[in-house]
């Protein structure tokens, strides 16, 4: 399998394929680059060249038992298209990725970056403080790690078969193949990466590194996001962003890149292309 050696000596495993400007994709928790692959091929056939990794702890990466935080996922990112010596690169990020893609651009510059895109993503605070008091209270996410920690397949199943996708709102069709590989993609990582990541994602503030970044980023975002809530998010950072657009989709879940694959992936090549 392809991987990259981090400086502390996590392999990171990642897919690679096609020619042209690159595209690099990061995923959401639990899950891992495999929840890119109608994205990936869609652009590789439109004559881009796409990568996906597996974050620290994910998917095929090493499950190592620390290291779970966004000073490392941004790491973890720089190592990978250092490795590929990848430049002019678009970045894209689900959710947990959005925070990694923004912390990326703000830790190690732009010099490898062309635009930018974050899509239901966790910036710029998902915890509600003082400074933050649209934000989820923490212990809303508590109860994240005690269901995790009870048991995570169940937990998961429960998790894809309602909020993520939708599948809980009236009218919606569940549908179960959908379900079954989300779940299948977050148990094949890890428990401890898994329970950390919840207060990398929670209570990481990224509100300065957005103001650092002056590369064009697409903030998209459903106002119907059961899982990171449009109103604490999406408008926030594109306020924040130097050159920041948002777009906003009324009805759209938090999964959306997959329920809604057609439409996301259309005004994805629009924007790279303008």
């Amino acid at each position: 399998m392809p991987t990259v050696v981090t400086d502390d000596g996590i392999e990171i495993f990642y897919k690679d394929w096609g020619s042209g400007q690159p595209i690099v994709f990061s995923h959401g928790w639990p899950l891992s680059g495999d929840d890119w692959d109608t994205q990936m091929l869609f652009f590789v056939q439109q004559g881009y060249r796409v990568i996906a990794h597996d974050r620290r702890g994910h998917g095929r990466s090493t499950q190592v038992g620390d290291g779970h935080d966004m000073d490392h996922y941004a790491d973890d990112l720089a190592a990978v298209t250092a490795h590929l010596d990848l430049r002019d690169a678009v970045h894209i990020g689900h959710s947990t990725g959005g925070g990694e893609v923004i912390h990326y651009i703000a830790r190690h510059g732009e010099e490898r970056v062309a635009k930018a895109a974050i899509l239901s993503a966790v910036p710029p605070l998902m915890l509600q403080t003082e400074a933050n008091p649209g934000g989820l209270p923490l212990s809303v996410f508590d109860d994240l790690r005690a269901q995790l920690a009870a048991n995570r397949s169940e937990f998961y199943t429960a998790l894809a078969s309602g909020p993520f996708y939708g599948f809980n709102r009236p009218g919606v069709e569940m549908r179960e193949p959908l379900v079954r590989n989300w779940w299948r993609q977050g148990m094949t990582g890890g428990a401890k990466a898994h329970y950390d990541g919840i207060k990398a994602f929670s209570e990481t503030d990224f509100t300065e590194d957005l103001r650092e970044i002056t590369v064009p980023v697409l903030v998209m975002h459903g106002d119907d996001d059961q899982i990171v809530p449009y109103a604490d998010s999406a408008p926030l950072s594109a306020e924040l962003l130097q050159n920041g657009t948002l777009k906003t989709y009324p009805g759209f879940p938090h999964g959306m890149p997959t329920t809604h694959a057609d439409v996301i992936n259309a005004d994805l090549l629009d924007f790279i292309r303008s």
